[in-house]
């Protein structure tokens, strides 16, 4: 029996050997995301009371996990936003796609919910595009080590009423937004 990276190595270049773009290698990673996910566990948080952590070592450049969540329209988003701050849920789990669609966490998601802001991250958010679809994936930037803390920074839109930032980095700017 082919091992899963023997089979992983045929099917990237037999897609990239019919003349497929970058489109097609991305596809493949992606599944390769869901075939093969990162071994992840959330923990409590020195940043904001949960984290997710990395229970294995993660290259640089490799995708970590998707964020997931129902897919709203930003209409939507806004009047679930006013309506979790008025329940007391705040609008942490909200993720812009585009001027368009929202990814709402909060009620429906994954592990990927868990991820707190850093103003120095070891992961960056990323929009690609699968079959159609945009999908938001956390890639590692940097090599992450077994118990790392997984944090990308959320770039809020700058907005009067300041969001005190409590990542402790070297970095931090001292506000999400």
């Amino acid at each position: 029996a082919q091992g899963l990276e023997e089979i992983n190595q045929v099917q990237r270049a037999m897609a990239l050997s019919k003349g497929e773009t970058a489109a097609a290698e991305l596809s493949l990673k992606f599944n390769q995301l869901q075939t093969r996910k990162k071994h992840l566990r959330f923990a409590r948080s020195p940043i904001h009371d949960w984290g997710l952590y990395a229970m294995e070592r993660i290259s640089r450049g490799e995708m970590v996990i998707e964020y997931v969540g129902e897919v709203i329209r930003a209409q939507v988003a806004d009047k679930r936003e006013k309506a979790y701050e008025r329940q007391g849920i705040g609008s942490s789990y909200l993720f812009r796609i585009d001027e368009d669609l929202v990814v709402d966490a909060t009620k429906k998601g994954n592990l990927g919910r868990l991820i707190n802001h850093s103003c120095d991250p070891n992961c960056t958010a990323k929009i690609i595009t699968i079959n159609g679809e945009k999908k938001i994936v956390i890639y590692a930037k940097q090599d992450i080590e077994l118990g790392d803390e997984i944090t990308y920074d959320y770039h809020f839109p700058i907005e009067q009423d300041k969001i005190p930032c409590l990542c402790g980095s070297a970095k931090c700017r001292g506000y999400l937004n």
